[in-house]
């Protein structure tokens, strides 16, 4: 088969995930699809990974540890297919996954996405999906949505398909370690996005995600991701296609930034934190769901700015602890975008 055949990549990336990654990787063998080509990046793995991973077959290569970004540039230079798939090391793609994505990829497609079911270290099923899928349903047009919020319903990494130009963002994000920043932000502005509402991947949850489970909310941790969309948006407003449908987008009129500086607000316990709540509450009324998730989105935003300090912190933990976070997935967490 010569590379103009291949339509779809499948780039594994790892990091000392070595009780993971055989799974990972035999999932996607298993699509059986000739017109797929599958390359794994180990990054640096300080543990067994690369041993298991060599003895898969696949084609493979192992480079000094530099984070998931470099390490799926890597292999994106290693691939030729117009589209890719970037799976965590920990995750998996169900059976027949590539065979429901691959007939939607056309050249005005700028990404699919689809849902991810949810399991745990040991593989047990968590009984919910991520997103859920009835909030595919309610899209609207999603570059307004980013304009307005700065996010919109999208999966975790391994459950979006990219075509390779958007993929070439990465190169110019260096203020970023992640994949799902940058390219998932600007898919809207590059082309369609399909959605599809059917559970084709697993997406792992346990204690060695980057940002841990059941870690507490922290000032500094919402200050790194307020820093990281600050910069995430500025490269998309340099790199959007300029049309008269496609303004810039302000960051501080955008749901994401405004939710975190209240949130922020009331962690450090900034004196006044109720005035940030007019422009909040406008940008979630003017939000495309349902009365009944508006309600309830600016009640908790309400209580949060008007109750004492201990009772808003307690609310926030309650709110975004049980999640799992990383890199863009806490930053959904954070918004309420896979609510």
């Amino acid at each position: 088969m010569t590379s103009s055949t291949f339509r779809l990549a499948v780039i594994v990336n790892c990091y000392n995930y070595a009780e993971y990654v055989e799974r990972a990787i035999g999932s996607v063998l298993a699509q059986r699809r000739d017109d797929c080509e599958v390359i794994v990046v180990d990054d640096g793995s300080t543990d067994a990974s690369w041993e298991v991973i060599r003895q898969t077959g696949v084609r493979a290569f192992r480079i000094e540890n530099g984070g998931q970004r470099r390490a799926c540039i890597y292999g994106l230079d290693q691939t030729t297919a117009p589209f890719v798939l970037f799976l965590d090391a920990d995750d998996e793609l169900l059976p027949g996954a590539l065979d429901a994505i691959i007939p939607h990829l056309q050249p005005e497609v700028a990404k699919v996405q689809f849902c991810l079911g949810r399991v745990d270290g040991g593989g047990q099923h968590l009984g919910s999906m991520v997103p859920h899928p009835e909030l595919f349903c309610r899209v609207g047009d999603l570059r307004e949505r980013v304009r307005r919020t700065g996010v919109y319903v999208s999966p975790p990494t391994s459950g979006n398909v990219f075509r390779r130009d958007l993929c070439e963002l990465l190169r110019d994000a260096d203020y970023d370690n992640a994949v799902d920043g940058i390219i998932i932000l600007a898919a809207p502005f590059f082309g369609e996005i399909v959605s599809l509402p059917e559970e084709l991947g697993l997406y792992r949850v346990h204690d060695r995600n980057l940002s841990g489970v059941g870690r507490g909310i922290d000032a500094d941790i919402i200050r790194q991701h307020m820093q990281r969309f600050r910069n995430c948006i500025a490269h998309l407003n340099r790199v959007m296609p300029r049309d008269s449908k496609q303004q810039p987008v302000d960051i501080d009129t955008t749901y994401f930034y405004l939710e975190k500086k209240l949130i922020l607000a009331s962690v450090v316990g900034q004196v006044g934190r109720y005035r940030q709540l007019p422009k909040l509450l406008n940008v979630i009324i003017g939000d495309y769901f349902p009365p009944a998730r508006k309600l309830i989105l600016s009640g908790f935003h309400i209580l949060i700015a008007i109750l004492p300090f201990s009772l808003s912190r307690h609310l926030i933990e309650v709110r975004y602890r049980p999640e799992k976070r990383t890199g863009a997935a806490l930053a959904r967490a954070l918004t309420g975008t896979n609510r």
